[in-house]
C-alpha cells in the first residue's frame, strides 16, 4: 500500500506541459483531416506506462526503422533519418545526458532542438504520448521499446501548434528544420518533353542520380509519389519513401542492372513489381545472389530496378551531407562550404515588395551585395517565414500554377502554410559604377527557373571573385513577408544588404527624393564632395507635386537627373523667376521649362543631362493621364571634375 502511494506521488511530481496540453487541443487543429474521425478517443500515455523498460535510443542506431502511424506525416519521418547518419545532427536535435525513465532525477520531460528561420530552438516537452487502444498511435521505432522517434514528433508539433498541422508536408522543409541545412528536389519526370525545362536541370539525369546514389550513406535520399496510375495504387499518393541502399549488379548478371532498396516509412509491404519476393526480375540473377538480396529487405522494404524507379516515383528530395563539424558539403562536388553568410530581410507594401521581372516595379525589392572573394561554389538561399495558419483548409491547399511550373509536390496531401511564390536572381556588377534599371534588364547570372509556393528556393553555382547584386522577390507585387537569406561557399564571401539606389553610373554625388524625405549621399570618401545644395518638397493648390530645388552662389555642374516610375511620366526643371517666390504659390505654371523630358512615355525611368548656373529651380514630375496614382523616386546627381 505504501509503495502504490509512493508511485502517485512520484507520478503526480512529473512534469506537465501548459503549453502543449495532453488535450485535444495539442491534437487537432480545424478538424479537416482523417485525424478528424478518431477526436475524442485518442488518450495519452507516458512511456512506462506503455512499456515496461523504455529506452530513447538502441546500441545501434542505424538499425532501427521508423514507422509511421495514423498521422500522414511520413515527409517529416523520411527527414528523421538524417539524425540515425549523424551523430553530429543527432546530438544537436536531442541533446545527450538527459534524464531517462531508469534515472532517479527523471522529471518526465525531454528537451529537443529544432531549427526555425535562422535559429536553433529548444523545444521542451513532457513524455505523455497520443495513444489508441493503449498503444503509440503516431509514429514510433519497428523496435516499439524505443522512444527517440514519438519524442521528437511531439517536439516538432509543438512547434507547428498541433500535431494534425503535421498532416502533409515538404521532406525538403523538414530536412532543413533537423539539420539546418539545404534540401534539393528534383522532378523524375520529363515535363512532356520541354527542352526548354530540361536545360534548367529540374529534371533529374541518370547521370546525375547516379551520382547522388554514393551519396547514401552520408545524406537521406527520399522519392516521392505524386499521384497514383494505373498498376502501382500500391505505393499510395502523395507519398515519400527511403532511398536505403543501391546495387549495381551489372558484373554479376552480365547485363545493366541497377537496383535501389526502398523503404516505406508505413513499415509493410506494399509493392508488386518484378522485383518483389517471387517476381520475374529476381530470374534474371543467380538464385544464390536473388535470395541474398531477398534476406535483407525488413518489413516495409523492396527492391526495384532503375528504369521502374523512374518510372513509378515522381521526385527524388537529398538533403545536402552535413560533416561531424556541422558544415554543409556540396551535392554535386561533395566539397565542404565552409563560409556561410545569414541576413533577414521583408517585403514591404508599397516601399520593397516590388514582384517578379515583369513588374516595372521590381527594382524597388529588396537587394544585397555579395562579395566573393575567391573563385567559389555558393549556394544562395531564400527562406520565407510562413504567414499565420488560416483555418480554411481548401486556403491552405496548394495546387501547381503557371506562377510556379514545377510548383510543390507535397506529401501526404497538398497543404501549405501561406507562403508567397518566390524567387531568387543574381547579377554580377561593379560595385561602385553600374545603372540600376540597365542591370536588372540584363539576364542574371543565376536564378531560379519560376517562381514557386516552396518555403525555400535556392541557386547553387561556381562564382568568380567580385561583387554580386542578389535580388530575392515574390511573383506578385505587393506581396508582404519576412525572409532570410543564406549564402554557403566553399571560399571567402561577404553578404549585405544594400540599398542600391544610392549608386548611380558615373555619378558622385546624388539627392534623393523618396516617400517625401532627402537624403543627401555622399558617393566616396568625405573629402571628395562637399553638400552643395537644398531641396523641399511641396504640393500646390493645383494638387501638382513640384519639387525645389537651391544651388548655392559660384555653383554650375552638370545634371543627371532621372525619374523612375512605373507609369507613363516625364518631368519638368523650370528656374524660379526671384528669390521672393514660394513653393505653394503657382506662378510656375506659365514659365517655360529649361529642360524637359518630352514626350511621355512609358519607361521605368526617363532622365535628362542638362548644366545649371546657381539659383532656384522647379522640379515638376507628371504622368500623361490625370487621376493616375503611382510611385516614384527622383534622384539628381552631379558629376564632380576632381
Amino acid at each position: 500500500m505504501l509503495g502504490e502511494k509512493k508511485q502517485l506521488m512520484v507520478a503526480r511530481d512529473l512534469y506537465t506541459d501548459p503549453t502543449f496540453p495532453a488535450s485535444d487541443t495539442s491534437i487537432f487543429f480545424n478538424y479537416c483531416t482523417p485525424l478528424a474521425q478518431f477526436r475524442g478517443e485518442i488518450s495519452w500515455l507516458r512511456p512506462k506506462d506503455i512499456c515496461s523498460s523504455p529506452r530513447l535510443f538502441s546500441n545501434n542506431l542505424q538499425d532501427v526503422q521508423v514507422k509511421q502511424g495514423i498521422l500522414g506525416d511520413c515527409w517529416f519521418l523520411c527527414a528523421c533519418v538524417a539524425l540515425q547518419k549523424s551523430k553530429y545532427l543527432l546530438n544537436k536535435v536531442i541533446p545527450p545526458g538527459q534524464p531517462s525513465w531508469t534515472d532517479e532525477s527523471y522529471q518526465g520531460c525531454f528537451t529537443c532542438r529544432v531549427w526555425q528561420f535562422g535559429h536553433w530552438v529548444e523545444v521542451t516537452i513532457d513524455d505523455r504520448l497520443p495513444c489508441l487502444g493503449g498503444k503509440l498511435c503516431f509514429s514510433q521505432c519497428q523496435t516499439e521499446d524505443l522512444f527517440w522517434l514519438p519524442l521528437l514528433e511531439k517536439a516538432y508539433a509543438k512547434v507547428h501548434g498541433s500535431y494534425e498541422q503535421l498532416w502533409a508536408g515538404q521532406v525538403a522543409d523538414a530536412l532543413v528544420d533537423l539539420t539546418g541545412g539545404i534540401a534539393e528536389r528534383w522532378t523524375l519526370k520529363d515535363p512532356g518533353k520541354n527542352v526548354e525545362k530540361e536545360k534548367t536541370g529540374m529534371v533529374l539525369e541518370k547521370a546525375v542520380f547516379r551520382r547522388l546514389m554514393n551519396l547514401k550513406e552520408q545524406c537521406v535520399i527520399s522519392c516521392s509519389v505524386l499521384n497514383s496510375r494505373q498498376g502501382a495504387s500500391e505505393l499510395g499518393e502523395f507519398h515519400a519513401f527511403i532511398v536505403i541502399d543501391t546495387l549495381n549488379l551489372s558484373e554479376v548478371s552480365g547485363k545493366e542492372i541497377f537496383l535501389l532498396r526502398i523503404r516505406n516509412p508505413w513499415g509493410r509491404r506494399c509493392w508488386k513489381g518484378p522485383w518483389c519476393e517471387g517476381g520475374q526480375g529476381w530470374n534474371q540473377l543467380d538464385p544464390v545472389v536473388a535470395s541474398e538480396l531477398l534476406s535483407q529487405i525488413q518489413d516495409g522494404e523492396f527492391w526495384v530496378d532503375e528504369e521502374e524507379f523512374f518510372r513509378e516515383f515522381d521526385e527524388i528530395t537529398v538533403g545536402f551531407p552535413v560533416n561531424e563539424e556541422g558544415q554543409l558539403q556540396s551535392l554535386y562536388t561533395e566539397k565542404v562550404l565552409y563560409h556561410s553568410q545569414n541576413l533577414f530581410g521583408s517585403w514591404v507594401r508599397g516601399q520593397s515588395a516590388g514582384g517578379c521581372r515583369n513588374n516595372s516595379s521590381f527594382p524597388t525589392n529588396p537587394k544585397f551585395w555579395l562579395r566573393v572573394c575567391e573563385s567559389s561554389e555558393v549556394c544562395i538561399a531564400l527562406l520565407q517565414k510562413h504567414r499565420k495558419y488560416s483555418t480554411d483548409w481548401a486556403g491552405r491547399i496548394q495546387k501547381p500554377t503557371r506562377l510556379a511550373e514545377e510548383n510543390p509536390s507535397l506529401t501526404e496531401g497538398i497543404q501549405g502554410k501561406n507562403y508567397q511564390a518566390v524567387g531568387l536572381h543574381v547579377w554580377k556588377v561593379e560595385k561602385k559604377r553600374f545603372n540600376l534599371p540597365k542591370t536588372l534588364s540584363a539576364p542574371p547570372v543565376v536564378g531560379t527557373v519560376c517562381h514557386s509556393y516552396d518555403r525555400e528556393v535556392h541557386v547553387c553555382c561556381d562564382l568568380s571573385p567580385g561583387f554580386y547584386l542578389v535580388v530575392p522577390s515574390t511573383f506578385l507585387k505587393d506581396a508582404v513577408g519576412n525572409f532570410l537569406l543564406r549564402v554557403f561557399s566553399t571560399g571567402r564571401i561577404s553578404l549585405r544588404a544594400q540599398s542600391v539606389q544610392q549608386i548611380p553610373e558615373a555619378e558622385n554625388k546624388c539627392f534623393r527624393l523618396q516617400q517625401g524625405r532627402v537624403r543627401f549621399e555622399n558617393r566616396e570618401s568625405s573629402t571628395a564632395v562637399q553638400v552643395v545644395g537644398s531641396i523641399h518638397l511641396s504640393t500646390n493648390k493645383l494638387g501638382m507635386i513640384h519639387l525645389f530645388l537651391v544651388l548655392p552662389s559660384g555653383f554650375s555642374r552638370s545634371f543627371s537627373i532621372p525619374l523612375l516610375s512605373s507609369s507613363a511620366c516625364l518631368h519638368s526643371f523650370l528656374q524660379v523667376p526671384n528669390s521672393s517666390w514660394k513653393p505653394q504659390t503657382t506662378s510656375f505654371v506659365h514659365l517655360e521649362p529649361l529642360v524637359s523630358c518630352v514626350p511621355h512615355c512609358y519607361s521605368q525611368e526617363v532622365s535628362r543631362l542638362c548644366r545649371l548656373p546657381a539659383g532656384s529651380y522647379v522640379i515638376i514630375p507628371s504622368t500623361y493621364l490625370p487621376n493616375t496614382e503611382g510611385n516614384f523616386t527622383v534622384v539628381i546627381a552631379t558629376k564632380i571634375d576632381r
